[in-house]
């Protein structure tokens, strides 16, 4: 059993075939009326190396089956090239957006992506290019390890050529590109907003607050532009994040700032707190960046198993007196967060302040 391709490369044994059916999901189905009878899946390479086997494998006991690996993709990639694979970006976008490239753009960068198909090759050039890596060599392997293996070599910005699946990129990244910072706070111009979002300086000291740590799930309540979710989500692949957003303009917003940094696996929920909390997955931590009140803050105590982490901003007075009353109940840490930037002031420059922010971070 697997995909036509594989098929057509094994030698006729006389055993009964079966095509893998798209979508994937339905091979998986079919698989499990095979039960107790000897059945070999064909898969390419390492099977669990962004492939089907951790897949399958979920489906079925340990004792029902054993896997084959072969060499990945990834290593035969490596060693066409000569390159270092601990030192190399290894991506599966064969199912999953070319934005998630936008994370590991930086110059000098070196990247490994599995590709969809042919036509894919094309799009990840256009993906380099408009996010300022024209300038990067990209190396199109075909049918690695395979009797049609194919390698050539192209620059993003004049890459140019038909391909055939299936098919890999090593991507050498060069350019002038702006690469996305490593520490919390990127800068606000990587988003798009309508003028509602959490700053940089402040988005830093909160995402510092909120401490993600690998695996972890966050709540960002009030997403406006959807940054301290999206940044969250940055820190670490495994991550996930929730943002509740009870304006329509900004949930598309949302989901479009996401997408363009790679963070497209950032769950929206159109609505307002406490009432959209209804059927969520519990969160590690919690931000609440608005809709502040003494009911949220009650839903959330009482909602929430204790011990879960807390950080609310507060700008107007009412709210700041609210998180006043909150710290003294609760303990925790409260800080007032007062910037100011240099302007200009007549012919000279003087210190322009922003509206003060009040942060409480502790536990629930």
């Amino acid at each position: 059993m697997g995909p036509a391709r594989h098929l057509g490369l094994v030698p006729d044994t006389g055993a009964e075939r079966i095509e893998w059916p798209v979508p994937f999901a339905g091979g998986i189905e079919r698989l499990k009326t095979l039960r107790g009878r000897r059945v070999a899946v064909l898969a390419s390479g390492d099977p669990f190396w962004f492939g089907a086997g951790a897949v399958i494998a979920r489906h079925f006991q340990p004792a029902e089956w054993v896997a084959h690996p072969g060499r990945s993709t990834f290593s035969m990639g490596a060693a066409r090239l000569g390159w270092s694979l601990e030192r190399t970006v290894c991506l599966g976008l064969h199912s999953a957006p070319l934005s998630r490239l936008r994370p590991h753009l930086a110059p000098g960068t070196r990247a490994l992506v599995l590709l969809r198909d042919g036509d894919a090759v094309a799009a990840l050039a256009d993906e380099l290019v408009a996010h300022g890596f024209a300038d990067s060599r990209v190396t199109v392997m075909e049918a690695l390890g395979g009797p049609k293996e194919r390698i050539t070599h192209h620059v993003a910005g004049s890459l140019e050529g038909r391909f055939a699946h299936p098919v890999c990129a090593a991507i050498d990244m060069a350019g002038g590109g702006t690469a996305l910072t490593c520490a919390s706070g990127q800068p606000d111009t990587v988003f798009r907003t309508d003028g509602v979002m959490t700053k940089r300086p402040v988005r830093a000291l909160t995402l510092s607050a909120l401490a993600p740590r690998p695996g972890e799930r966050l709540w960002d309540i009030g997403g406006g532009s959807g940054t301290v979710a999206i940044e969250w989500l940055l820190a670490h692949p495994a991550n996930t994040a929730l943002t509740i957003e009870p304006r329509a303009d900004r949930v598309a917003m949302i989901r479009e700032n996401a997408d363009a940094l790679g963070a497209d696996r950032l769950e929206i929920v159109e609505g307002r707190a406490p009432e959209a909390f209804a059927g969520l997955a519990q969160p590690d931590a919690v931000f609440v960046g608005g809709g502040l009140s003494v009911a949220l803050l009650d839903v959330l105590e009482t909602a929430l198993p204790p011990g879960t982490r807390m950080v609310a901003n507060a700008v107007t007075l009412e709210n700041d007196a609210l998180l006043g009353q909150w710290h003294i109940r609760k303990g925790g840490e409260l800080m007032r967060i007062e910037i100011a930037h240099s302007a200009p002031l007549g012919e000279n420059r003087g210190w322009k302040s922003a509206y003060p922010v009040t942060q409480w971070r502790g536990d629930l």
